[in-house]
């Protein structure tokens, strides 16, 4: 018996052993299936685009003729002889350099109000969350058009107190600000962040430092930020990264133009104008990659320094 069931068995494993290869390639099989929606965008939608983008960036191409090749060109204008593109970076890095400062400060502060333990806590997440939400749409973009216009809501109210306003969103030195504020005014996101951080520090932590008698600032200054910092950081790259990228409050307010005298006039705006208002598709490429180039040097230099400032438990 122990002789005709070994035989059944070594007749049974080639056909087992052919079968093992089908089963793991259906398995593979559906895997991939599932897979398919985010490889078709991956490859259709992003990864092809970027290629065909960094093709055409060395190319002069209008969208009406066929590319022609100029090789580095339109890398060459953009450092040597292109006065807007030196403005759209001013512009642009003073904007990141206000706007994500106050940004995540003011952030920080109302996550550090409302960890305090208010009454009707999801209510008020909810409500500050709701800018970051609806803050970069056009409407959005209409209503702050209107509410910093000349005869704006800010003006009328300023009247009222004896103070005649001015159009702050057609006055090169104020324009610039009345975006920093709408960026401000988004600060639910990185809000909702800054207290999850907070709920995760030990309570047992304060009430040592209170035994201690440390008071609230030192508090905040040598144990809530520093167990903060991991939090800080994400926030920094990932508010920083948004701001390089902001375009619709900016071609909004100033109808497309970038106005008043270019002190709106955002990197991605610039960039705009000369892909679909000049149809320099080749040299908005390459400015798509000077870009991709910054934001990814930046985002280098942030994961370099964060060994000195960002302190992880253990």
């Amino acid at each position: 018996m122990e002789a005709v069931a070994d035989t059944l068995i070594d007749a049974a494993t080639p056909v087992a052993a052919a079968r093992a290869p089908e089963s793991s390639w259906r398995d593979s099989a559906a895997g991939y299936l599932f897979l398919a929606p985010w490889l078709i965008g991956f490859f259709g939608l992003t990864l092809g685009p970027a290629l065909v983008s960094l093709y055409l960036s060395f190319t002069d191409y209008d969208l009406l003729s066929n590319p022609r090749w100029v090789g580095a060109a339109n890398y060459v204008r953009i450092a040597t002889s292109d006065p807007k593109f030196s403005a759209a970076m001013h512009v642009t890095f003073l904007y990141v350099a206000l706007a994500v400062p106050f940004k995540l400060t003011f952030a920080l502060l109302v996550a550090t109000i409302l960890n305090r333990g208010l009454r009707g806590l999801p209510l008020y997440r909810a409500i500050f969350y709701l800018p970051s939400l609806i803050g970069a749409s056009v409407a959005i973009s209409v209503l702050w058009r209107q509410l910093f216009a000349g005869d704006g809501l800010l003006n009328q109210a300023l009247k009222l107190v004896g103070i005649h306003g001015p159009s702050w969103i057609s006055n090169p030195d104020t324009a610039l600000y009345t975006l920093v504020a709408l960026s401000v005014w988004q600060f639910g996101s990185p809000m909702i962040i800054f207290l999850a951080g907070l709920r995760q520090i030990p309570k047992d932590v304060y009430e040592a430092a209170e035994i201690d008698g440390a008071s609230r600032s030192q508090q905040f200054w040598r144990i809530t930020l520093p167990l903060l910092t991991p939090v800080v950081f994400f926030n920094v790259v990932v508010q920083t990264i948004d701001a390089f990228k902001a375009f619709t409050p900016a071609f909004i307010i100033s109808g497309g133009t970038g106005g008043p005298i270019d002190a709106t006039l955002f990197y991605t705006l610039y960039l705009y104008q000369e892909a679909f208002a000049y149809f320099r598709m080749g040299y908005a490429s390459a400015l798509a990659w000077v870009l991709v180039v910054i934001i990814a040097a930046f985002t280098a230099l942030s994961f370099l320094s964060s060994r000195y400032w960002v302190h992880y438990d253990g």
